[in-house]
């Protein structure tokens, strides 16, 4: 059984009963998390950039629980010299894990950490865990090449941002939907913050016209898939 839990943002959880993968882990200064960082217990967690606001409570909660990072090699690198657990990727590479195993794939975007060095490409993240495949986008604009990442990865869950402005906007989120071709979509990157204000019962509407699943998450629910 896979449960999957959103914080708010992009950040999730991912736990098939024995590992818990956190995700984008943005909780502290996150308004719309319901939960403190102290109240999950990763033992891997996945980036897809190095933005605040998605690596977020990753040295805190990597070092506490004595998980391992996985991410874009030189954001992994870069958390290693911090004292972190790391295992380093790279766009189109997958590996192996307990759980299951990560592949990233493009996305188009940025990767700056807090002193504004880069920090490898951004990437979006497949995750197979439980014989369920969940793929996180990242964020990211619109690319036909996720007509590619649909047709061999064929996930269970698109994770897709709708908020605009840094990312896609509810339109291209719902093409994004239709090249991936996934048994469900879920927004995220939305409301965090004014500028990227959106309204996921609109994309949920949109993509439902297309004949393709799609939910709204409430911030600290938690789904079975």
């Amino acid at each position: 059984m896979v449960k999957l839990t959103y914080i708010g943002h992009s950040a999730f959880v991912v736990s098939d009963g024995n590992n818990i993968i956190a995700i984008d882990p943005f909780i502290t200064g996150n308004p719309t998390a319901t939960i403190k960082a102290a109240d999950i217990n990763p033992n891997f967690i996945v980036l897809t950039h190095a933005h605040g606001d998605h690596l977020g409570d990753t040295v805190e909660l990597a070092k506490s629980n004595d998980a391992t990072v996985i991410a874009v090699n030189e954001l992994a690198i870069y958390l290693g010299t911090k004292g972190l657990k790391y295992h380093p990727l790279h766009i189109g590479g997958e590996f192996q894990f307990p759980f299951g195993s990560v592949k990233l794939t493009i996305a188009h975007h940025s990767s700056v950490n807090e002193e504004g060095v880069y920090m490898g490409p951004p990437a979006g993240a497949i995750i197979n865990i439980g014989g369920k495949k969940i793929y996180h986008t990242g964020d990211t604009g619109l690319f036909s090449d996720m007509q590619l990442i649909g047709e061999i990865s064929q996930p269970d869950v698109m994770l897709v941002p709708i908020g605009d402005n840094f990312t896609m906007g509810i339109e291209d989120a719902v093409k994004s939907v239709q090249f991936v071709k996934p048994k469900l979509a879920i927004p995220m990157h939305y409301n965090t913050f004014p500028v990227i204000l959106a309204d996921p019962n609109e994309f949920v509407t949109k993509v439902k016209a297309n004949n393709f699943n799609s939910r709204v998450m409430e911030f600290g629910e938690t789904i079975e898939i």
